[in-house]
């Protein structure tokens, strides 16, 4: 590979997820460029990343809806593959305003694949998510059970998977591999890169870390009233950088993939409640946390967690990281972002 590197274009690359593949990504010899409109990012991300891949990054300021501008980043590199994160997030805030989900998230992708078509860039991977299974009768859950959603931005992610499926069908050579992960948490061994939400975190381990960095006055826990042993929403969190991994292997597949889509859940295997995560932060920082239990929030399920044999068996990936190792990872995340700030 590294006589012949692959350019990989990677939407919503300074984001969480994205920023971390782009590092794994370069250390296996792709050459990442990133596109991100820094809506729900940072710009100083890009020098962090630069600093642990030691290069210059190819990085363009774009929104993936900016199909001309798009356009140009296409025509000026042989692109090889194509990683798409680009998106909004967050479930609740989908509730609440629909429409800008199916807008950006439906929108986004429409744009890159009509820039794929024209720049034969045959190699494709989304960023999916578990949200498109809704409330599974039985868990855990494998690729073969029945696709619903419970959110708008579930929804969206359910729709982004038929759209790939059907442009797969009409493109002669184009091969797509669809990643429905399930809870990404922690940051870069580092300490430089992390989820580094824009104002309110919306996701439980960044509100941890907040609260316990005196950011935040208290977690609140959305319900304790589930259907599960302590009472509160069990996830499978899985470290961002096993996460990251996951991507590269499937790009690495796409150059001779078994069919032309495939699926896999990226997960862990294992269930973890919100109470038992805040356990394992305040045991392995040291820190006590402040919470207080609120009321179940809307788009919430209570209990989900992957059957990950299939990503193991085909895609010869397995999560290696744990729950511990990422609340110690992000834990060290915070406290850089913090003393970042103070110096600033």
């Amino acid at each position: 590979m590294n006589n012949n590197p692959k350019y990989i274009l990677v939407t919503g690359g300074a984001g969480y997820i994205g920023s971390h593949t782009v590092v794994a990504l370069s250390k296996r010899g792709y050459i990442p460029i990133i596109i991100d409109d820094f809506r729900n990012s940072n710009r100083d991300v890009l020098e962090r990343i630069s600093a642990l891949v030691d290069q210059e990054l190819i990085h363009f300021s774009i929104s993936c809806q900016n199909k001309e501008r798009l356009r140009g980043v296409f025509s000026q590199f042989p692109i090889w593959g194509i990683i798409h994160f680009a998106a909004d997030k967050s479930v609740s805030e989908s509730v609440e305003n629909p429409l800008k989900y199916f807008d950006n998230n439906m929108g986004g992708l429409v744009s890159i694949l009509e820039l794929a078509s024209e720049h034969e860039v045959n190699n494709f991977v989304f960023s999916s998510s578990c949200t498109v299974y809704g409330e599974p009768k039985k868990i855990p859950v494998d690729e073969s059970f029945p696709v619903s959603h419970n959110s708008p931005y579930g929804y969206t992610k359910k729709v982004n998977e038929e759209m790939i499926e059907q442009f797969a069908a009409s493109q002669s050579g184009f091969k797509s591999t669809l990643l429905r992960y399930f809870n990404p948490i922690g940051a870069h061994e580092s300490g430089t890169l992390g989820e580094e939400p824009n104002g309110k975190p919306d996701n439980l381990l960044p509100y941890i870390t907040q609260t316990a960095a005196g950011i935040r006055e208290e977690l609140t826990i959305f319900g304790d009233d589930y259907d599960t042993p302590d009472g509160t929403c069990i996830r499978d969190y899985i470290h961002v950088v096993d996460l990251a991994e996951a991507h590269v292997e499937a790009m690495n597949q796409l150059e001779n993939p078994p069919t032309p889509i495939q699926v896999f859940n990226i997960g862990t295997g294992k269930g973890t409640s919100v109470l038992e995560l805040v356990k394992y932060f305040e045991k392995n920082t040291g820190e006590k946390l402040k919470y207080k239990i609120g009321k179940r929030r809307k788009g919430d399920i209570p209990a989900i967690f992957a059957n990950t044999e299939k990503a193991e068996k085909d895609l010869r990936w397995k999560s290696r990281l744990t729950v511990e190792d990422a609340v110690i990872d992000a834990w060290k995340f915070e406290q850089f972002i913090r003393n970042k700030r103070n110096r600033e």
